[in-house]
Formats: structure tokens, sequence, C-alpha cells
């Protein structure tokens, strides 16, 4: 058995896929009309309720429940960028976790938590390129050191 990808219920599929798209760069590799695969592999889905066949089910705006993880390389460049995006709501504005990966997280129109981290590699190289050993580095992001090596040349 193979995980293909989490669907994400949308109430509107023009706008989910308009900030899916403008927001956060991914570009449709499968468009079904109510279904919608994304290039970060996951999948949009407008009318679940029907497509489950069962009455009732509503999407539960903000539920805070779940969240989609993305990673990016330049995140201060990602940052930037968002800030371009006057209708943003968030949930929190970058932060900076003890282990040095700076993240934020953000409501997509549909209340799903969308989280966009510095990837822990662009993080790796940071540290490094602020003068850190191999071994602090891996210290400080609490990652063995033969992982840190793949990415610290």
């Amino acid at each position: 058995m193979n995980f293909v990808a989490p669907l994400i219920a949308v109430k509107d599929m023009k706008t989910a896929r308009a900030f899916y798209e403008n927001v956060l760069g991914q570009e449709v590799t499968l468009d079904l009309g109510q279904n919608v695969t994304m290039n970060g592999r996951f999948a949009l889905q407008e009318d679940y309720a029907g497509l489950m066949g069962v009455e009732g089910l509503t999407i539960t705006p903000k539920g805070n429940d779940h969240e989609l993880y993305f990673d990016e390389e330049d995140f201060d460049s990602f940052i930037e960028r968002l800030n371009t995006f006057g209708e943003i709501a968030y949930v929190h504005k970058a932060k900076e976790y003890p282990w040095g990966q700076r993240v934020v997280r953000f409501y997509d129109p549909d209340g799903h938590i969308i989280e966009v981290g510095e990837s822990m590699e662009s993080l790796f190289k940071r540290f490094a390129s602020q003068g850190m050993s191999v071994e602090e580095v891996a210290a400080r992001t609490m990652h063995p050191v033969e992982f840190v090596k793949l990415y610290i040349k």
C-alpha cells in the first residue's frame, strides 16, 4: 500500500487554487475541476461533502488541528514576498525555535494552517556561514553529526 497525498477540503476552488499558486508557488499537476493536485503532493477538493456522499460535512475554519508544512530554502525572501499579500491571516509571524529554525504559520482561505519553515539544509548552512563547526551545528539543531555533514561540506 502506498500513501498518495493529503486532500484538503476547500469551499471555492478558484480562490484556493489562486492562494496556493500565488502565495506558495505551487503548480497544478492535475486539474479535474473540483479536484486539483498540486506539485507539492497534495490535493484540493471542492464539494467534499458531495464527494463523500455525506450531508452535513463542513469545513471548520481555523480548526487548528492540522497543518500543511512547506520547506523554504530562502526563508528571508519568502517572508518579504509573503508581506506583499495584505490579506494573510497569521497564526504567528516569523519566529525562531530553540534549535534555530525559523518558521511562519498562517491560514489559507479556508482556515487551514500553513507552516513555512526554513529548510534544515539552509539552517545548517546558515549556522556554518556564521562560523559554527559541524559539531556545534549538530548540537544546536539537535541533529546527528553525520546528518549535518551531508549538507555542510
